[in-house]
């Protein structure tokens, strides 16, 4: 369908088939208009019905004739050859009502797709032009001259331009426009933001961390680019119904006319035989979950992922990140050489705090939720691969790894440590062994409730974890979530050949974060990155979840079984409501512009079944 140029109320006010529609609309007017208030010769009458298959007739069966000639059998094969019949019968009025319902069809396919996207374009239609640069002083420059690194300045109420970080102020953000949580965000110096978020009442400065084209507003806003240029492998499913239902209209035509011996009754089944439910409800379905991911924060980027996702009987995560937070916390203290635990803590935390170690932070939480008071350290040195050491309150304190130990020829402190496994450090007080601690990323709170929802409300047979992190914590993780299939230690590779292996048994979700899923997430049969930590991840994937959550997960297998479900109702429900039809009018109780009436009826119904698909009524979680 050509729309070279689209208004924004939806309609593709110059595009070739709405023009035809509207032309032939106007015409069959003029003529009902000539032969019911204006005695005029039949020719007269008929002049606009001729205009009308000549301007709008001749273009669809000319376009039609092109997809022969390609060996593209489509089912507007049926409303062209109605065309060619009614001119060949003098059944003129009711060869320009299909040229209508054709391309009036075809002109309504566009203005839903629109409409189930308004999301998307109310989205777009309230992002800021500019922003306010702050330099020595401030100036509004174009939202595309924003760079990284530049400070911006963000009025109260006003809309966040690109994604950041706040550097002045103390305020609040509304994201929900984004997130579809109703929840007010505190921000404060360190706090990121969201392009399209709402700020509060307080002016806030930010650190732009991204272009204005690659922030979170822009990536969402892709998303009608291409939605409306993929053809989803639901579409093609539409094409193969309509492959077998063309060839089974057009036999039912031949018979009915050769049982009656009358030409008028091919005509009037191949009228009401144009399935143009199956050629529009489809698509529409489509773009209208589309829409209602983007709105939930889930980026479809191949659109053929919402068919295939609700077939997929196998999921695989990747566990950092997606079952976890990917935050360890200080799970085991083991003390030496009568070290309290509180000592160890003390000290350990009192160093830590100028550490960038991603162990840090488990250490300094673990001890102020004992309140545990710290101290200030002093000669702190941090060499990479080595260690943390400092002197605090008299102490030599020396934090490690057991690898670095080794290196160092301390194989009598490694061997009175534990079995290795897992995340953990070891803590040397005056070159004494004085602890040592293990670490576990912390489950994700909805984890265990996801897995257990999966197989009985989304009959997923096989659930796994496979990841590149030691067996111990794999396995850990697995055991406090529900999962009892794990692959450990692998790495991208080997992910790559699991996925591989369990697709060819039956259709799988890769759910991962890392730049190392990115060819596990291409492998699967739908892949999906979670969160936005890698640029490679987001490409290699199907589906993008920019938050954080397992909630999202639920939402998108529910978006794609709702829009699997109502595609194909609305689809079968058109053409079983057609073959009904084609019955009466193989009966000789329905003629060919009675018909096409009634055909244009069942589209108008069939589509707005498919426009469901983007208000649904009910929450998409159910867990």
């Amino acid at each position: 369908m050509e729309d070279s140029k689209k208004d924004k109320s939806g309609w593709g006010s110059y595009s070739k088939e709405t023009c035809i529609a509207f032309i032939s609309l106007v015409l069959i007017v003029l003529h009902v208009f000539l032969g019911y208030l204006f005695v005029v010769d039949p020719f007269y009458q008929n002049l606009p019905l001729l205009i009308a298959l000549v301007v709008g007739g001749i273009p669809l069966v000319f376009d039609l004739l092109l997809n022969l000639v390609r060996l593209e059998f489509s089912s507007d094969l049926l409303a062209g050859i109605s065309i060619v019949t009614s001119v060949w019968l003098e059944q003129y009025l009711a060869g320009t009502l299909v040229v209508l319902m054709l391309s009036g069809g075809q002109a309504l396919e566009l203005y839903a797709v629109r409409r189930a996207s308004f999301l998307l374009e109310a989205l777009a239609n309230r992002m800021p032009n500019i922003a306010h640069r702050k330099t020595d002083k401030l100036i509004d420059v174009p939202l595309d001259q924003v760079e990284v690194d530049d400070s911006l300045v963000i009025y109260p109420h006003e809309i966040c331009p690109v994604d950041g970080e706040v550097i002045e102020g103390h305020g609040i953000m509304d994201e929900s426009y984004l997130t579809g949580e109703p929840f007010l965000i505190d921000k404060i110096p360190g706090s990121l933001v969201l392009s399209g978020s709402i700020n509060g009442d307080r002016a806030l400065t930010i650190k732009a961390s991204k272009k204005a084209e690659d922030s979170r507003y822009a990536k969402i806003m892709k998303v009608m680019l291409v939605s409306e240029q993929r053809k989803p492998r639901l579409r093609r499913l539409g094409d193969e119904l309509g492959a077998f239902y063309t060839p089974l209209a057009l036999v039912f035509a031949i018979i009915a006319w050769a049982a009656s011996g009358d030409p008028i009754r091919f005509l009037a089944v191949l009228v009401i035989a144009t399935p143009c439910p199956l050629l529009i409800a489809i698509p529409v379905a489509i773009i209208g979950a589309v829409s209602l991911s983007a709105k939930s924060g889930i980026i479809i980027k191949n659109p053929a992922v919402l068919e295939q996702i609700a077939k997929c009987s196998a999921i695989i995560f990747d566990k950092t990140g997606t079952l976890t937070y990917g935050k360890p916390t200080l799970t085991d203290v083991m003390s030496f050489h009568s070290f309290s635990d509180n000592q160890i803590l003390s000290l350990a935390a009192s160093l830590e705090h100028y550490s960038k170690h991603p162990l840090s932070n488990a250490i300094i939480d673990k001890a102020k939720k004992e309140n545990i008071a710290t101290k200030e350290p002093s000669q702190i040195s941090e060499k990479p691969g080595e260690g943390l050491s400092g002197l605090v309150d008299h102490h030599h304190i020396f934090i490690t790894s057991r690898s670095s130990l080794l290196k160092k020829g301390r194989q009598d402190v490694v061997a009175q440590l534990p079995p290795e496994g897992g995340l953990e450090c070891i803590l040397m007080v005056d070159d004494k062994l004085a602890a040592h601690f293990r670490f576990h990323d912390t489950p994700r709170k909805d984890s265990r409730s996801f897995i257990s929802h999966l197989n009985p409300m989304h009959h997923f047979e096989k659930v796994m974890i496979v990841s590149g992190d030691r067996e111990q914590e794999v396995k850990y993780l697995a055991e406090q979530i529900g999962i009892s299939e794990i692959y450990a230690g692998k790495t991208p590779e080997e992910k790559v050949d699991i996925v591989e292996e369990e697709t060819k048994k039956h259709p799988t979700i890769y759910l991962g974060d890392g730049i190392n899923d990115a060819p596990a997430l291409a492998a699967a049969t739908v892949g999906i990155a979670f969160g936005q930590n890698s640029e490679i991840t987001t490409e290699a994937a199907d589906a993008v979840i920019l938050d954080n959550s397992l909630a999202k997960v639920d939402e998108i297998l529910h978006i794609g079984r709702r829009m699997r479900r109502i595609a194909l109702q609305s689809a079968v429900g058109g053409i079983s409501l057609s073959l009904i039809g084609m019955l009466i009018a193989a009966l000789g109780y329905l003629p060919p512009v009675m018909g096409a009436v009634l055909q244009e009826i069942i589209d108008v119904f069939a589509v707005l079944n498919a426009l469901r698909v983007a208000f649904p009524r009910d929450k998409l979680t159910d867990f």
